[in-house]
């Protein structure tokens, strides 16, 4: 799928789940789709990059756990895009707890997921 696409996609989700998930809100001075779009272009880069090999180095947890850890390795791809998108841009989302981060990632990845095969031309 082309980047771009994936951007917009992990974007609108992301806006989805600021929307709907208590405790997940935009950090900064700029407009929300501004800030949305940066942390969107941020997550969807670490999702390209490190999610890979944290998925591969935590595979015997997510055997063991029948896949429930995938969740949590998705919680903390979304605080690193948080963390990252905050310290650099000072721009993106606020995360209050890690249920409301683990909420938020449950909804990304739901809202992706439709997106995706919407999207999709296969």
């Amino acid at each position: 799928m082309n980047f771009i696409v994936r951007w917009l996609v992990t974007a609108i989700a992301v806006g989805v789940a600021v929307w709907l998930v208590p405790g997940i809100g935009i950090v900064g001075g700029t407009e929300a789709w501004a800030a949305i779009a940066i942390f969107g272009l941020i997550l969807s880069l670490i999702n390209i990059s490190v999610k890979p090999v944290m998925q591969v180095l935590s595979l015997p947890i997510t055997v063991i756990t029948l896949g429930i850890f995938y969740l949590v390795v998705n919680t903390l791809m979304l605080y690193v895009a948080a963390w990252l998108a905050n310290g650099i841009f000072q721009v993106g989302i606020d995360i209050a707890t890690f249920g409301s981060a683990f909420v938020a990632s449950i909804v990304i990845s739901i809202v992706s997921g439709i997106m995706n095969a919407l999207v999709s031309s296969d």
